[in-house]
């Protein structure tokens, strides 16, 4: 029996090696036990019976062609958009193609049960929440002379590396609290920064773009991430950490509190470079048998009192089942199946 046919719509593919491109290559290989699967930027016109579209606004081309082809001005049969970070937390506000998007599609999809907060409440019954899935892998032992943060996101300004430049610069006499940062230059003038903070931290490192595989394996080996974006939409990064055992410091915005929980102790404000490095010795002196300073909020933490690195790896082992893959698959068929009926 010949299988339905899906198409995946994302704004990037594999050489941009970015979430949008993650989202896309995993769910095609979870769809494929039930359907012809097919990964594309554009939509030509090709017979599908479902149409999965990555980013109200960068496919909104796709999404309004599907939406004529099916003589529909909304609720379009098999058309569901599924809002990532930009869109649902910027696009949506004042795009008139990506609010259009919302109209012509049948369900969305939000990446984190924070999501539909961003949506007009007349759209809540046609969205779902399904949280994306990485594979567990080993929590490996920590050497315990030193902590390393370990931040991942291409150098651009929603993931606010400027918060992390300035911690490192806070930290540059704290030689026992390494920070290692992956990413590609994006902005050319971010990645100067990065380079003037190495030259000027020693316990800094701007190790540019690394393979997938690569990144994560430095994820296992780090004592914490941290994410301090100013938006996303359901950070992949975050996901993976949770799934390896190492905790996460992350700005407090929604998309970072509908991945983590809202009563997850690891936040800082975002864009508080003072508040991370406070973070950061937190989890050093819980980690270390001796501890250093920075004071925030006139908030001390004498060496071995403070709980916190226990704390964010207990909430994360009970975070970790949502990104499950069979979770996360079973969710897909039942959309797609859901779409077409």
């Amino acid at each position: 029996m010949k299988k339905p046919r899906v198409l995946i719509v994302s704004p990037a593919l594999a050489n941009a090696n970015n979430g949008n491109w993650q989202t896309a290559w995993r769910w095609s290989r979870m769809l494929r036990s039930e359907f012809d699967v097919e990964i594309t930027q554009a939509w030509g016109g090709e017979p599908f019976d479902a149409m999965l579209a990555l980013h109200a606004r960068r496919s909104a081309g796709s999404i309004a062609a599907w939406a004529k082809a099916k003589g529909a001005t909304g609720n379009a049969l098999g058309l569901a958009v599924v809002l990532t970070g930009t869109d649902l937390y910027r696009d949506i506000q004042t795009d008139a193609q990506a609010q259009a998007s919302l109209g012509f599609a049948r369900q969305l999809v939000v990446l984190q049960e924070c999501g539909p907060d961003a949506l007009p409440a007349a759209l809540h019954g046609k969205t779902r929440v399904i949280f994306q899935s990485t594979s567990t892998r080993q929590t490996l032992q920590k050497p315990k002379q030193h902590l390393r943060a370990l931040a991942v996101g291409h150098l651009r300004d929603e993931k606010s590396p400027q918060t992390l430049f300035a911690a490192a610069r806070l930290l540059a006499d704290h030689p026992d609290i390494l920070i290692d940062h992956i990413g590609e230059p994006l902005d050319a003038a971010l990645g100067d920064q990065a380079r003037a903070t190495a030259a000027a931290c020693p316990s800094y490192r701007w190790l540019g773009g690394l393979p997938h595989e690569a990144t994560r394996r430095r994820i296992q080996q780090a004592h914490v991430l941290v994410h301090a974006s100013s938006m996303e939409g359901g950070a992949h990064v975050v996901m993976e950490a949770v799934c390896s055992g190492t905790p996460v410091l992350a700005s407090r915005i929604a998309g970072n509190v509908g991945m983590l929980g809202a009563d997850y102790p690891g936040y800082f404000e975002h864009g508080d470079a003072l508040a991370l490095a406070d973070l950061l010795i937190r989890c050093r002196n819980h980690q270390a048998a001796r501890g250093l300073q920075v004071h925030h909020a006139a908030t001390a933490h004498p060496m071995g009192s403070d709980p916190l690195h226990a704390q964010l790896q207990a909430h994360c082992e009970n975070r970790a089942p949502l990104f499950a893959p069979k979770a996360e698959q079973a969710a897909l068929i039942k959309l797609v199946h859901d779409l077409m009926a």
